[in-house]
């Protein structure tokens, strides 16, 4: 085999929590991860040496920036083999939006090369890697539904949650999840999210009950200086979504609706006023 193409989905939080800052500098978070079929395409290549990254949006890196180039750095480290690399993003997926488009695409790179290369690694030897790279890519190999702590890479899967329709709605400004986290003031935080109640609504199939129960406690400090994202929320709920959420750090909004009427009326709504509006389910 000299070539792999694989589909790499991005993923939304139906709830998120910030602990505290670690000594490591890190913080520790507790959040809901839910895989959704928005996806990007990743084709990978064998070549002699080196590493060849493309990509049909000019604002992703092409150099050591991409978490698909420390995808390929690592898994050489881990295994010995010293082979090249041509890599190709057919990019959907918004950047910087909260959705881990880069870690979906890194973890898509790790379990290509696993095939690609004949490694054999196991999908627990692929997440430990994955921790090396960023906090979401051990969820991005494992996928489905699942409850994270640490700093994202202490999964335990849940229940499936596949089928429900969700929009999406992304402002099109890139946000920094960096800059989110040191612009939160965690001491003024005095109410916990009980993520277990969440996950008790997602597994009962309760929409009503889990769109009244999902919280991003992110949420506050993006739409303080970006008021759009508050519309865009606003709108969601207006229009008939059980639950709207902004996920991650932002800025992208979902809406969890029951009613594909009602959807599609607040897709058309929102594309007057925000660039980039999608129809998706969970996986």
């Amino acid at each position: 085999m000299n070539e792999i193409a694989l589909e790499s989905y991005a993923k939304i939080n139906l709830a998120l929590d910030i602990l505290y800052k670690r000594d490591d500098g890190y913080h520790e978070i507790n959040t809901i991860m839910q895989q959704i079929d928005l996806k990007d395409r990743v084709v990978i290549r064998n070549k002699d040496s080196g590493i060849d990254i493309q990509c049909n949006n000019k604002d992703v890196p092409i150099d050591r920036n991409n978490l698909v180039y420390k995808a390929w750095e690592k898994i050489r480290e881990k295994t010995g083999i010293n082979r090249g690399v041509g890599i190709i993003i057919d990019k959907k997926i918004p950047i910087a939006a909260g959705l881990a488009g880069g870690s979906s695409n890194g973890g898509a790179v790790l379990k290509g090369l696993n095939l690609l290369w004949d490694l054999n690694l196991s999908d627990e030897e692929l997440m430990e890697i994955g921790k090396k790279i960023g906090a979401d890519v051990p969820f991005c190999i494992m996928g489905g539904t699942a409850w994270a702590r640490g700093i994202g890479e202490k999964l335990t899967k849940l229940k499936g949650f596949s089928g429900y329709n969700i929009l999406l709605a992304n402002v099109g400004i890139p946000v920094s999840t960096e800059w989110v986290y040191k612009n939160m003031d965690l001491k003024s935080i005095h109410k916990r999210i009980d993520i277990e109640k969440v996950i008790k609504y997602m597994e009962e199939g309760n929409l009503l009950k889990l769109g009244q129960s999902i919280e991003n406690v992110m949420e506050s400090v993006v739409m303080t200086k970006y008021p759009q994202v508050k519309m865009v929320k606003e709108d969601m709920i207006k229009f008939g979504a059980l639950g709207s959420l902004m996920s991650g750090s932002g800025p992208t909004v979902f809406g969890l609706f029951d009613d594909e009427e009602k959807l599609y009326r607040c897709k058309r709504e929102l594309e007057k006023k925000v660039p980039n509006v999608f129809v998706t389910k969970t996986l």
